[in-house]
Order: structure tokens, then sequence, then C-alpha cells
């Protein structure tokens, strides 16, 4: 229980991360950094935004918690169900946060995912 639990956070910590690098991304872009610095001048502004900072924290979060998975899951199992699942939670708070838009394309190609998930899920059970 307690490494299903684990692998739950790791899905939910890199879905955070994801999120939070784009609202730090946003946050540079406001402040005119990027195309007229230097890559150098970028990251080191990027070390220092908030936004990035937590993403950086939800990165070391999901190793440390994605490790401690893989000790009773198999990679070919738990890796689908945390890119799959983070997949679906990133393009539903992008929609929401920031007001990226979904077409039919998008939500179908989500449900085929998820229906993937499952299935990977379901068959390393009864394997």
């Amino acid at each position: 229980m307690l490494h299903t639990i684990s692998l739950v956070v790791a899905l939910l910590c890199i879905a955070a991360m994801n999120l939070l690098i784009k609202a730090g991304a946003r946050a540079m872009e406001g402040q005119q950094v990027g195309a007229s610095l230097s890559l150098l001048s970028m990251v080191k502004t990027a070390l220092v935004n908030p936004w990035i900072i937590g993403g950086m924290i939800c990165g070391i979060l999901n190793l440390a918690t994605y490790t401690f998975a893989l000790r009773r899951f198999p990679v070919s199992t738990a890796y689908p169900i945390m890119i799959g699942i983070s997949y679906a939670i990133i393009v539903c708070g992008a929609a929401v946060w920031f007001s990226e838009r979904l077409n039919h394309w998008q939500i179908a190609g989500m449900v085929l995912i998820i229906a993937g998930v499952w299935m990977v899920a379901g068959l390393a059970k009864t394997a």
C-alpha cells in the first residue's frame, strides 16, 4: 500500500513540476527574459524564480517517491501509470491555470491514454 501511495505522489509531483515550470517560464517572459539574454543569464534568472524552484523541488520529490515505488512495481507498469496519468493532470491543469484550449482530439487522446494505463495496470495484476 505504501508503494502505491508513493507512485501516486510521484505522478502528482511530476505533474506539479511541469505546471510550475510553465508558470515560471511565463513569469520570466513577463520580465523580458529569454530572447534578448544569453542562455547563462536565463538560467541564472530561472534559478531564483520561485515557480521554477517549486518545480525543481517537485522534481526531486518525484525522484524520491518514484524510486521507492519501483522497489515494489515493475518499471514496465509504474512508468506508464506515472506518465499517463500525469499527462492527463497536466493537460487539465494547463487548461485551468493557463487557459490552454483543449480540442476534441486532445480529449479523445487523453481518454485513450487513461484506458491504456488502466489496461497496463490491470494486466500487470493478472500476470
